[in-house]
């Protein structure tokens, strides 16, 4: 039987897209799991996104469903990436969240498996704040939280500016948006993929 892990996120300008796509290849790296990545609906208007300089890059992922709510009760795992905003989740991720009402009053998600990815514009741009804060919503619905050990050598380089925490893979933007996720990041977003794909089926068993 196979495990299902679902990677739902929120991008602006892909920098968490990247993260989401090779989340996603990490956890197909696991035998008999089945990956699905989706994201979030916009909250602004497509003159906004324009004016923001977002709109070519929106395009690049526009090919990723949507996902409802409900469809997140169908998971074994979920992993969310959201970008930071002031330290916190983006507001479409939140309003998303803001719409699980009806499965936390049936508990269809206690017990699954919750990881969370960020990206933020500058190295200490609350790329932890913003993980350890979207923890609290995964609490509520009963999850257990998955993050990425010390054992992701990576996470310990020193040798260059890189993303990465032990609550989960992140990225830096930089404040025009122009940086792009690293090897060092994605390799540690591909790993947070696989570990819980691997928890998730070990639960799931």
């Amino acid at each position: 039987m196979s495990t299902k892990v679902y990677v739902v996120f929120y991008s602006m300008y892909a920098h968490v897209y990247q993260l989401a796509e090779a989340i996603a290849e990490g956890a197909k790296d696991i035998d008999q799991t089945e990956v699905s990545l989706f994201q979030v609906p916009e909250l602004m208007s497509d003159e906004i996104i324009e004016k923001s300089g977002a709109k070519e890059a929106k395009a690049s992922f526009s090919h990723i469903p949507i996902i409802s709510p409900d469809q997140l009760g169908d998971a074994d795992a979920i992993i969310f990436g959201t970008p930071t905003r002031f330290g916190n989740m983006a507001a479409q991720m939140r309003n998303f969240l803001d719409q699980t009402g009806g499965l936390w009053m049936k508990g269809g998600l206690i017990g699954k498996v919750g990881s969370v990815f960020t990206s933020t514009g500058t190295q200490h741009g609350g790329q932890e704040t913003t993980i350890t804060s979207f923890h609290t919503t995964l609490l509520h619905h009963g999850m257990v939280i998955v993050g990425v050990p010390y054992s992701e050598q990576r996470l310990m380089n020193m040798d260059e500016i890189t993303g990465g925490t032990p609550y989960g893979a992140s990225t830096l933007a930089g404040t025009d948006g122009s940086r792009q996720p690293s090897e060092n990041e994605l390799e540690i977003a591909k790993f947070q993929g696989r570990h819980v794909a691997e928890i998730a089926q070990k639960l799931k068993n």
